[in-house]
């Protein structure tokens, strides 16, 4: 019985998590597309001027990059912990196939992007920006295909996307850190293990885990680690108890629609932003562009679908149920659908503006491109038995 009531509930979870991303995929689109028109209308001198504008010691946008988003990499980290602890990760059979999907999908994509730039020092550093699937855009596009596609086939995308973010917290954490600065390093730690000794001494109030968040924030941004990780490893300390009132599920429930209404749609709309002015089509064929637009595309259909079919194949895992092979490469092209997290690494991976905003050509390029192909795919596809 206890085992049936942890079932629903993780089932009650999952249908409300893919109903908000969904819909926070379109909202997201339609941020990305606002942007787009604002920084190529009369209007683009004074919105990049307003990203620039100072609030206290950051930036506007630096606010929103290091600050809101913190917000949503915990939201990343709480459905991390409950997809492992209570969720469709929960048990090792459930983790082979999409944990092999999306470490292809983070493998082919870099090397693809590795084999445009190996020559060129400056963009190197850019590898991890195909690496990430967009999980509220892929949902997005993935629900505008309706009952045709099974449910198994939307956790699966769910799943791969949820490993896809956690490998990239690994590589920020591990590719995109400053200059360490121990004293502060220290005190993130010692932050850190009073959280965990919250959790431990069973403390269910939120709001020490909230205030002693925003202290460990601080401190994380003051050590040269990102700042955003530190809303990952709040995340972790939260506890997780076997009903929905949790203190988990009770922060995760208030920051969904926060995170995929207002803080992911305002990112992309200061992200997304590019100018058009003197880009031709040339631009694309330029290594870093390139680069992004088919790691995305072709690396992460690559990576998913070939790892994907080679476990089926080798009888090592089940596809999906309900799904057959041309709708599991449909989903293995959406993966390629590679907005936020994508943008956000490219940030942290250029300083200079020009790589940036060739980095917007090709997150833009192989996210279309993605979307495009993924849904025409699906359309077509026969379902399974």
């Amino acid at each position: 019985m206890a085992l049936l009531k942890i079932s629903l509930r993780a089932r009650r979870a999952l249908a409300a998590f893919l109903k908000d991303e969904a819909a926070g995929g379109y909202v997201l689109m339609a941020a990305a597309a606002l942007a787009l028109v604002v920084a190529n209308s009369p209007l683009a001198p004074a919105y990049f001027a307003a990203l620039h504008e100072s609030i206290g010691p950051m930036s506007v946008q630096h606010g929103i990059n290091d600050g809101l988003m913190a917000l949503f990499f915990l939201l990343v980290g709480l459905e991390i912990k409950r997809e492992v602890l209570d969720g469709q990760l929960s048990r090792p059979a459930d983790v082979l196939l999409p944990g092999a999907a999306a470490l292809g999908g983070v493998i082919a994509p870099a090397a693809i992007y590795l084999g445009f730039n190996a020559g060129h020092p400056d963009s190197i550093a850019g590898w991890a920006i195909p690496s990430a699937t967009d999980i509220a855009f892929a949902l997005g596009v993935l629900a505008l295909m309706g009952p045709r596609v099974p449910t198994s086939l939307k956790i699966f995308l769910t799943a791969i996307a949820i490993m896809d973010d956690l490998a990239a917290i690994v590589i920020i954490a591990l590719f995109y850190t400053a200059q360490l600065h121990l004293l502060a390093l220290a005190g993130a730690g010692a932050v850190l293990l009073v959280l965990i000794a919250l959790n431990r001494l069973k403390v269910l109030s939120l709001w020490p885990y909230l205030l002693l968040g925003a202290v460990l924030w601080v401190l994380v941004l003051k050590s040269g680690i990102h700042a955003t990780l530190a809303g990952v490893a709040l995340a972790l300390t939260i506890p997780l108890r076997a009903d929905d009132h949790s203190p988990l599920h009770r922060l995760e429930h208030a920051l969904h629609k926060p995170v995929a209404f207002v803080i992911t749609p305002l990112f992309g709309f200061a992200n997304a932003g590019l100018s058009f002015a003197g880009i031709g089509l040339s631009a694309l064929l330029d290594p870093v562009p390139l680069g992004v637009a088919l790691g995305l595309f072709l690396g992460k259909q690559v990576g998913v679908f070939g790892v994907t079919f080679g476990l089926v194949r080798m009888g090592w895992a089940r596809l999906p149920r309900g799904a057959s092979l041309g709708q599991l490469y449909g989903v293995a092209v959406l993966c390629g659908v590679g907005f936020t997290m994508s943008l956000f690494i490219g940030g942290l991976a250029f300083s200079d503006p020009l790589l940036i905003d060739e980095t917007k050509i090709g997150v833009l390029a192989g996210s279309l491109a993605s979307a495009l192909v993924g849904m025409g795919i699906l359309r077509l596809a026969k379902p399974g038995a």
